[in-house]
């Protein structure tokens, strides 16, 4: 046997050196073993005798483990290392295993992994598609023009000031039309622009504060008074820097902005550059808009060594990712974030406000929604960073008169957002303060009236802290004072000549009742010709005649009649609140229609008035309505108690009683996750003979973030919400309870007709959902399964000595691996869940009773960083759903040595190690197609292993390299802009070392040894980790997976090495390079 397995040997060696007959002889001869042979796929599975097969090849004359092209001689046979098998020769396999590895195409696989890609495969169809046309927002944004816009630029802002000054600016916008003086003027407010943002992106606002300046406030007397002023309104130019993917350009433009606030207060202390009242205090903050990564460079100043202390006391950001970084591919990105948040929240910990260095500072988050596929507008959440005393986060669909959601770019340009935001700013000044704005409680509440709808739990009522300035007199015998309990309806209003006052008597207090006012007509003398006013009115004691001059306003509806009652009243004009007019022709709640007046009132508000008095002053009969009551708590907010599962499985019916408020709200607490999405249905409205008020109205809110979502004439509805989301960290200050999502519906009531209403699962919506919370999902899981597929190769090749193909090795990995894999991320993932959920003690000490720090803060704001990024144990389907996805001349060794020795050297001074890593995919998909190319030519069983082994580590290659590219787009875009040193942390040669000399040594065609079975459990162990790796930190720390990679590249260096003679005559032949390969093409 052994003498017959040496000539076997012999001859094939001799075979493959003889001239084009004899090899083709040989060829011939195969191809009739290869059709007379069958091969069996159960033989390469895990129980591969490895005894056997050593037993079968140890008489054989072993070929090396090199692969040659077929037209040169093989090398003499090397004496294999200790503790290493080498390559078996094709002859000495049996005659099934040969055909296998000759006529395996390495990208033809079984029916049964075929179908499992292409089940793959169609699920993320499924959920592409259903991103991009199910549970999908209207657009109702309008563009803002501007006219006459002039940009300044500061020449003298140098690098005596700032030592980026080569590459960034800062400018001045000047309305021509209005102001063409480049001097300073009013209060300083800087635009900070975003990720591959312009400093023009600033136009619309800066214009809209220009106009709303000099056409209304500058003529507005009692605003001048109160403290508002002109705005100068300043932009920085980064050269469209991508600040999303580089924590070091994040931190240089937060240093270059403290520069320039410094550099923007300063021009207002030169008489030379600045125009100001000498009476008014020169300013000491500066206001600061960022949008996108804007906003977050906007946070971080503050966390800089040159950050003026108070020169930054109020922060408004726009579709920016406060929460987490957009993407983890940058380690310093990932550290500079974590250290910025945690600073915030260190500093909102502090129990005594002299301790908090944030103490004065309001930041407010505007979020677009879902129609923003740029930055997930979950991450736009402060509730983690940020206490409600000193900002929230709100939508734009809740922004009034806007009720829509905005893409990331259209929050720049959107007229509905930037006339808010205008306004906002102008109210929240104050000249006469060196911090030239109000203080932080009272900024806050200008901001919530600006941006939030009113309805909200936390919106301040203005009524309580006003004095009476109206007298209303009605005569006693009048019949405009309804009954107690009687709800007020008016019709046809303005039919009357003169105003009429119609009148409710407010319930004692104890009751749980609540005030409700709704009509089409606006509130308040600022309507042009009708209106409706809403007075709430205690009885005046004085006597006749005395009580005219106390009040502005005097309502006599008694006619000079006997017997009459004086009211002292307030008006609630200022507490008005807008909601998106319902009738049968909306369509959308932006329509171009004149809004719904909304009142809405606790009892406890109005604890000093007797009556409410609806003041009917419309000058005009028209189909003009009004209603107001005092409604039962119990009767206008209904919980709907029921689980999460049951809602999901057999969702929710209720109805609508016929005898209702016109004003109802269903609590639904389990409905909190921003990964589901639900259909509403609504039943018809039936009026019978009565004539429509207005159709059903509906509101979907959240109260944190404040996100609120209008549905005009609702027959149907899509409800889906930005609640708790993957990944994302728990609230600053947990709450106790969460009350979930909340249904407010406005009906008529005069229609006496009952209405159904289901809310069931939108399946479909719901897997839309999936893109943008796990996006980055595609550029860590693949590296899972590609992992444990390259686990199973090394482990069969060196159980056996054949490297299987990839999509062979996927096979065994589907059948084995990948299922027990996948079972044991999702009870790891359900039991994390289940543990988080549950109270901490107060004695805990952590896993394996490790102690935790005493500083430690009570809030992990860790937890979510891991698997699926949710806490919510309903989701465990979604683990194994989301790892089903499919993965996708020869030069002397001197010259390779010389030239991987110039691109480390270039790596450690000048180009990032990215790039260095792009060249090495480079080569080695250069090195996968000679070896294809030779393959084919010689159907050797050395070659096809090789093929197969440089092939799987192109893979493995490539799907690290989305990780690299976006780092490497800024070192690209940082040389076009002649800055060629941004990189402080990228220069690390062992972070590609182990790459470059793997790649290296396959151009060589060197293949990896065989090893012994203690070395084979270490193959075995790194590529398992980085498996787990990908599933669990994947997503969250996208970055270490180059390192696991490059770890795992080094250790199949070393195994080279193992094989190689390490002397200094091997290494004298590795620099000169073996005759073979001097006289390889």
């Amino acid at each position: 046997m052994r003498k017959k397995l040496s000539s076997s040997a012999n001859e094939d060696n001799e075979g493959s050196t003889t001239k084009d007959g004899s090899q083709s002889s040989t060829h011939h001869e195969k191809k009739k073993t290869f059709s007379t042979s069958k091969y069996d796929l159960i033989r390469h599975s895990d129980t591969l005798d490895r005894r056997k097969v050593e037993k079968a090849l140890a008489p054989a004359q072993l070929a090396p483990d090199t692969w040659t092209p077929p037209t040169k001689p093989q090398p003499s046979p090397k004496k294999p290392e200790t503790g290493a098998a080498t390559q078996p020769d094709d002859k000495m396999l049996d005659p099934q295993r040969r055909r296998h590895m000759h006529i395996r195409s390495p990208w033809s696989c079984s029916l049964f992994t075929l179908t499992a890609m292409l089940s793959a495969l169609l699920l993320i169809f499924y959920i592409l598609h259903s991103f991009a046309t199910r549970q999908l927002d209207s657009k109702g944004c309008d563009m803002y023009y501007t006219r006459g816009s002039k940009f300044f630029n500061f020449a003298d802002f140098d690098t005596e000031h700032t030592r980026f000054a080569s590459k960034y600016s800062l400018h001045l916008y000047r309305e021509v039309l209005f102001d063409d003086d480049p001097k300073v003027k009013g209060v300083p407010v800087l635009f900070i622009p975003g990720n591959a943002g312009s400093y023009r992106q600033a136009r619309s606002l800066a214009s809209e504060t220009v106009q709303h300046y000099y056409n209304s406030v500058q003529q507005d007397k009692e605003a001048l008074r109160a403290g508002a002023t002109s705005i100068d309104f300043f932009s920085v130019d980064f050269n469209e820097d991508f600040t999303a993917f580089h924590g070091q350009t994040l931190l240089d433009q937060a240093e270059y902005l403290n520069d320039a606030v410094a550099y923007i207060l300063s021009l207002y202390h030169d008489p030379r550059r600045s125009q100001r009242d000498p009476g008014l205090p020169d300013p000491s903050s500066v206001i600061l808009i960022g949008h996108s990564m804007g906003g977050v460079a906007a946070r971080t100043m503050l966390t800089m060594p040159n950050y003026q202390s108070n020169s930054v006391n109020t922060i408004i950001t726009i579709s920016a990712p406060h929460a987490r970084s957009p993407v983890s591919v940058d380690s310093d990105l990932v550290r500079t974030y974590q250290r910025i948040n945690d600073y915030w929240r260190e500093s909102y910990s502090q129990k005594w406000a002299s301790d908090n260095p944030l103490w004065h500072v309001t930041v407010i988050s505007i979020a677009g929604g879902s129609l923003d596929t740029t930055v997930p507008s979950d991450y736009a959440s402060l509730t983690s960073l940020v206490p409600s005393t000193h900002g929230f986060t709100v939508f734009t669909s809740s922004v009034p008169g806007m009720w829509s959601g905005a893409d990331h770019i259209q929050t720049t340009w959107c007229v509905q957002l930037v006339k808010p935001i205008a306004r906002s700013i102008f109210e929240a000044l104050d000249v006469h303060r060196p911090s030239q704005t109000k203080t932080r409680a009272e900024r806050m509440r200008v901001f919530k009236r600006w941006y939030l709808t009113g309805i909200e739990d936390v919106a301040e009522k203005a009524l309580p802290q006003k004095e009476p300035t109206t007298l209303l007199t009605l005569e006693d015998q009048s019949n405009s004072i309804k009954p107690a309990g009687e709800r007020l309806v008016l019709r046809d209003l303005g039919r009357h000549d003169k105003p009429a006052a119609h009148v409710l008597p407010i319930p004692p207090q104890g009751t749980q009742k609540r005030f409700t006012f709704l009509s089409n007509l606006p509130l308040g003398e600022g309507a042009d010709d009708g209106h409706v006013d809403v007075l709430f009115c205690s009885v005046l004691p004085l006597q006749p005649g005395h009580s005219a001059a106390l009040f502005s306003m005097n309502i006599d509806l008694s006619e000079g009649r006997a017997g009459s009652t004086r009211l002292a009243c307030k008006d609630a004009n200022s507490d008005g609140i807008s909601l998106p007019a319902s009738y049968r022709t909306s369509i959308n709640p932006f329509d171009k229609t004149s809004p719904f007046s909304y009142l809405q009132y606790e009892l406890q508000d109005l604890g000093e008035h007797q009556f409410v008095a609806v003041v009917d002053k419309a000058s005009e009969t028209a189909r003009a309505w009004a209603l107001a009551e005092f409604s039962d708590a119990r009767d206008s907010v209904v919980p709907v108690n029921i689980g999460l599962q049951r809602l999901i499985v057999f969702g929710t019916r209720f109805r609508l009683p016929a005898e209702r408020p016109f004003v109802t709200r269903f609590e639904i607490p389990a409905l909190h996750s921003s990964l589901l999405a639900f259909k509403l249905r609504m039943g018809n409205q039936v009026c019978g003979d009565d004539v429509e008020l207005f159709t059903p109205l509906l509101r979907q809110y959240l109260s944190e973030p404040h996100e609120s979502r209008y549905f005009v004439n609702v027959k149907e509805a899509n409800i889906s919400l930005h609640g708790i989301a993957p990944f994302m960290p728990p609230p600053l200050r947990p709450r106790a309870t969460s009350n979930g999502v909340s249904l407010q519906f406005w009906t008529d009531p005069t229609c006496g007709s009952s209405i159904d209403v289901s809310l069931n699962l939108d399946l479909g919506g719901s897997m839309g959902k999936l893109v943008m919370r796990y996006r980055t999902v595609f550029a860590a899981f693949p590296l899972l399964i590609v992992a444990l597929v390259l686990r199973k190769q090394f482990k069969l090749y060196d159980d056996s000595g054949v490297f299987v193909t990839f999509m062979e090795s996927m096979d065994f990995c589907l059948r084995t691996s990948m299922p027990l894999l996948f079972l044991a991320l999702t009870v790891l993932g359900v039991a994390l869940a289940v543990s988080s959920t549950a109270t901490p003690s107060a004695t805990s000490t952590g896993w394996f009773n490790w102690s935790t720090n005493a500083t430690e803060s009570a809030v992990d704001y860790t937890k979510n960083d891991l698997l699926l990024g949710s806490q919510d144990p309903i989701f465990w389907f979604l683990m194994p759903m989301k790892t089903s996805m499919p993965v996708f001349a020869s030069i002397s060794p001197k010259r390779r040595i010389i030239t991987a020795s110039v691109l480390l050297l270039l790596v450690s001074t000048v180009i990032p190690y990215q790039f260095a890593y792009l060249v090495a995919c480079i080569v080695q998909a250069v090195t996968c197609i000679r070896g294809f190319r030779h393959t084919r030519e010689n159907r050797s069983a050395a070659n096809y292993n090789f093929y197969n082994y440089a092939h799987s580590i192109l893979i493995l290659m490539l799907c690290v390299l989305p990780i690299n590219i976006p780092v490497l787009v800024v070192w690209i875009h940082n040389l076009a802009v002649h800055w060629l040193t941004p990189f402080s942390s990228h220069h690390n040669v062992l972070s590609i070392m182990p790459f470059i000399l793997l790649v290296e040594t396959l151009t060589g065609g060197k293949m990896v040894p065989r090893v012994s079975a203690r070395l084979t459990y270490v193959t075995n162990i790194l590529f398992f980790t980085l498996a787990v790796y990908a599933a669990v930190y994947g997503v969250t720390y996208a970055y270490l997976l180059h390192h696991i990679v490059n770890g795992v590249a080094a250790w199949l260096v070393a195994l080279h090495f193992s094989g190689s003679d390490l002397s200094l005559s091997g290494l004298t032949r590795i620099l000169e390079g073996d005759g073979d390969m001097k006289k390889r093409p």
